[in-house]
């Protein structure tokens, strides 16, 4: 994800979308993602709910002004559709663009560092970094889903699972120039939860992280260093199962509903699901609504979420 000016910001109003091809549950990501369920009998009913879910999702997304660059995804990848645990993209201090890879630890994700993917990335952006050679020391790194990135105030947020490895996190800071906040998590079956953007989001002025699941010890310290930069809103145990804290801020310029003689403005929308906006409070709603100026932007996606244990 970039930054559409040479200022550093938060978020972004252009983003890559993955649409999903052979959507399923992944076998090889069970152990360490509990939010995913079995493959019902019929798979192939999945695919095309998945997809329906998707374009819904982007179509709401493109209403409110944000531009979405669609890419069709690697079949024989379940989890295809979540393209940003592969890649990172950076605007730099000196105004230009790069990228990093990463190293994924499921076999059957890594074939979604597709050689035509990269070409169109490497037109655009130079490689900073390729990491994926860990995968071959058992080393991973999942990209912004293993780091929460406050772009503005660099500091990076990992929560440590076997998909985020706290070295390779650290060598990512000392490369990028940012400042680890690393920190371990016990989810509902006492697992560490496998991804950072499950447990937290990062906007502009406001973060919402589940403090519930973080250990007694790591709590207040990464709660403390949030403070310094944020309002933070804590979300509970049961709102993380819902995927409250897989939301991701973006920027659009709305043109519909304006009223005679307005001019179009960039704002700034949290795109979450439906069903993880649902699980919110009124106050908590609320608190939203003050930290971003074009509000919500909801779509459902019941089956995304339920087989592939993400959102």
């Amino acid at each position: 994800m970039t930054s559409s000016s040479s200022e550093r910001t938060q978020s972004t109003r252009h983003i890559i979308m993955m649409e999903p091809a052979g959507f399923r549950s992944n076998p090889e990501t069970f152990d360490t993602n509990s939010y995913q369920a079995e493959n019902p009998s019929d798979v192939a009913s999945l695919g095309v709910l998945a997809v329906k879910e998707f374009r819904a999702l982007r179509d709401r997304l493109v209403e409110h002004g944000v531009i979405v660059t669609t890419w069709a995804s690697e079949p024989s990848s379940p989890d295809a559709l979540f393209c940003n645990n592969w890649v990172s993209t950076h605007r730099l201090d000196d105004g230009s663009m790069g990228m990093v890879l990463y190293p994924m630890m499921a076999r059957n994700r890594q074939a979604e560092r597709r050689p035509e993917l990269l070409a169109w990335l490497s037109g655009r952006y130079r490689t900073l970094r390729d990491l994926s050679d860990s995968e071959k020391t058992g080393k991973f790194l999942e990209s912004t889903g293993s780091l929460a990135l406050d772009r503005v105030n660099n500091r990076a947020y990992c929560a440590i699972s076997a998909r985020s490895d706290v070295t390779l996190a650290q060598e990512w800071c000392e490369m990028m120039g940012y400042e680890l906040v690393a920190f371990q998590t016990r989810n509902h079956v006492g697992k560490p939860v496998y991804h950072t953007d499950v447990v937290m989001f990062i906007g502009t002025s406001m973060i919402g992280i589940c403090a519930d699941c973080i250990v007694p010890e790591d709590v207040s310290r990464v709660l403390g260093k949030l403070e310094e930069t944020h309002r933070v809103m804590v979300l509970s145990m049961d709102q993380l199962r819902a995927f409250c804290g897989n939301a991701l801020e973006v920027r659009g310029t709305r043109r519909s509903g304006l009223l005679p003689g307005d001019l179009p403005r960039e704002r700034c929308y949290l795109a979450m699901s439906e069903g993880a906006y649902g699980a919110l409070d009124p106050l908590q709603k609320d608190l939203i609504a003050m930290y971003f100026d074009g509000g919500v932007i909801t779509a459902p996606i019941p089956t995304i979420e339920k087989y592939g244990g993400g959102s």
